[in-house]
Formats: C-alpha cells, structure tokens, sequence
C-alpha cells in the first residue's frame, strides 16, 4: 500500500512533539511529592519495556509510518494480543510517568497532544489495515486501543 501525504504529517508532528518534550518550561512551578516522583520512574520504566517487547514483536512489520509495510503481516500474538497499539501505550506510559518524575506541567501537555495525536495516527492505521487484512475490523473489536482506554 503506498503511503500518503497523511502519514508523512503524522509522522513529522509526532517527531516534533518528541523534540518538544526534551524541553521544558515551568509554567505553574508544578510541586508533586518526592515519593510520588519516585513512585512514578516504575510506570516510565514499565512503559520502556512495552516499547522494546512491541517493537521486537512487529519485527519486520515495523514502520514508524501508519500505513502498513509491503507484504507485511497482521500481528496478533505478544502484546498485540491485548492491546492494539502497543507502542503507543508504551510511550505514552512513559512521557506521563516522566511528566510526573521532572514535576512538568509541559511535559505533561505534551503527553495530552501526543495522546491527541496518537488517537488519530491510529485511526487513520485502522483504516488501511482493515484495507489489507480482511479480519482487521474483528481483532479491533476485541482489542483495546491502548493499554488504558478503549
């Protein structure tokens, strides 16, 4: 399937949004306590670890674009099994959990577009695989969207 203007946008605003959260400026001088800060490295580490085990599960399937890569394949065994956007969990997961560490209200902002962007990237993905895998629409019935939300 050939990509579209649609999927260099998404990956270009998801780029920036990613340059954006090594950033940071206090806007609220944002005070969480300190056990809540550490508490919150273990989701950030967790969400790490989603990240590589999805990325090691798609395998060759891997695109940072939406649409699905020539002659891939329909993963649904791993995390997939549960979720439908592993990845995405993952750094979501983990730019929350950092949000929290640095005591970043514009980390956290960020997280919120990210989320925004996300929903979208994936919706406009579900469109094109349901395009080449006739039994998409089913898996996605059944799957969450990410770990948290359906």
């Amino acid at each position: 399937m050939r990509k579209t203007s649609k999927d260099y946008i998404f990956v270009s605003l998801q780029g920036i949004l990613f340059i954006a959260f090594l950033g940071n400026i206090d806007f609220f001088n944002w005070q969480i306590p300190y056990w809540i800060q550490i508490a919150s490295l273990l989701p950030a580490l967790i969400g790490m670890v989603i990240i590589i085990k999805a990325i090691l599960q798609l395998n060759k399937n891997l695109s940072p674009f939406p649409t699905p890569i020539q002659n891939g394949q329909l993963i649904k065994n791993g995390l997939y099994k549960y979720v439908r956007h592993p990845i995405y969990s993952g750094i979501l997961m983990t730019c929350f959990s950092l949000s929290i560490y640095t005591e970043s209200e514009y980390r956290f902002l960020i997280t919120l577009l990210l989320y925004i962007l996300f929903y979208f990237k994936s919706n406009y993905e579900e469109e094109r695989l349901s395009n080449i895998y006739p039994k998409y629409p089913e898996y996605r019935k059944t799957r969450a969207r990410f770990f948290i939300l359906r």
